[in-house]
């Protein structure tokens, strides 16, 4: 079926790349990308701070972008998407009750700004990664989204290039499941 008939991709899977326990690849439905990945490499006992990628399967949920550097508004997606507030963060307090949730800055317990100088999340996909209910400690915040140049270590996301996001966006929907191997 071609992107235009309205192909959905259902499974992404990653893999590490051996010998880089940091880095991956990403095959979507027979395209494949590089990514980064956590400098923890990827586990299967998430912690919180422990910067690995969760070995698991999850699904992308939502997601926001940089409306500020985007002048033609929200990428084509089958996704809810919207831009990000300069007031926006993520809650990593594991002991916090908004944990592992976005919430308004300035914010009392630990986060993180979503409106970053760095470009990582000009596109910045939600997983359900201990969504519902939100563990305390078993790790907050993975997301999807763009990795720096060179492909270094996140914190625990799956990153891949912008151009690689723009030709995946429009072919995954909620019903894609992401699939992250040991």
């Amino acid at each position: 079926m071609s992107e235009k008939a309205g192909k959905i991709i259902g499974l992404i899977e990653v893999r590490r790349r051996p010998g880089r326990p940091s880095q991956g690849l990403v095959n979507a439905g027979g395209l494949v990308f590089r990514c980064a990945l956590g400098r923890g490499g990827t586990t299967m006992l998430k912690r919180e701070g422990d910067g690995a990628t969760p070995v698991c399967e999850m699904r992308l949920l939502y997601g926001y972008f940089r409306g500020d550097r985007a002048p033609c508004g929200p990428p084509p997606s089958r996704f809810a998407i919207r831009a990000i507030a300069s007031s926006d963060g993520w809650c990593d307090a594991p002991g916090d009750r908004n944990y592992n949730r976005l919430v308004k800055l300035p914010y009392p317990a630990s986060c993180e700004e979503m409106r970053r100088q760095d470009r990582l999340y000009d596109i910045c996909m939600v997983s359900d990664w201990n969504m519902r209910p939100a563990i305390r400690g078993r790790g907050s915040a993975i997301f999807f989204h763009i990795a720096k140049p060179g492909f270094p270590p996140t914190a625990g996301c799956i990153a891949i290039e912008p151009r690689a996001m723009a030709r995946l966006l429009p072919l995954i929907g909620p019903q894609t499941r992401i699939r992250v191997y040991r």
